[in-house]
């Protein structure tokens, strides 16, 4: 392959797809923000977790709600690969954190490939994962003071409540449905 063959590879040749209709995005802003969703993950963080040295809250589910909220149909935004994806990546960024937190660095490179290796093998591709592995490692004291329980606690229990939002909100309106498949 010549130089100019491997660059025209970068121009792309599909059309961007076209927005979404109102109702979509109307259902998809109540789905992440509201009191749903992110809302609750965020009350429940601030009002029975945080007091207790712990969280409800990471940022990486900014990107999950995305996809459980608005692109509902996609491969990643399923249940499995949702929770699944951020519990195994939040494995993969403590125990990268634990061996090798002496060079943040290579802990944070090593935190993210293993979590998408995790998640490629074991069929839960979810992006925002690799910022949860990430997270594990960059986080601070207060993020790795919860050693594993980061993993569970906030990660896998904030996608849990995601998960049911996504659930209750995506089926209200006649024209969703979520998900496409549990396993």
């Amino acid at each position: 392959m010549t130089i100019s063959e491997y660059m025209l590879k970068m121009k792309g040749g599909a059309k961007s797809p076209p927005a979404g209709p109102i109702h979509d995005l109307v259902w998809s802003w109540i789905g992440a923000a509201l009191v749903l969703g992110i809302g609750l993950c965020s009350y429940l963080s601030a009002r029975y977790f945080e007091p207790r040295d712990l969280s409800l809250l990471i940022g990486s589910f900014g990107a999950s709600a995305v996809l459980v909220y608005a692109a509902i149909k996609s491969p990643l935004a399923q249940p499995r690969n949702l929770v699944g994806g951020h519990v195994l990546s939040g494995l993969a960024g403590v125990a990268c954190y634990q061996i090798f937190g002496n060079t943040i660095w290579l802990a944070a490179a090593l935190a993210v490939s293993l979590a998408i290796v995790a998640m490629l093998a074991t069929k839960t591709l979810h992006p925002p994962g690799g910022a949860t592995a990430l997270i594990a490692v960059i986080g601070g004291p207060k993020v790795h003071s919860l050693g594993y329980l980061y993993a569970f606690i906030p990660a896998g229990a904030g996608a849990v409540i995601l998960l049911i939002v996504a659930l209750i909100v995506n089926n209200l309106a006649e024209h969703r449905k979520y998900p496409e498949y549990w396993l």
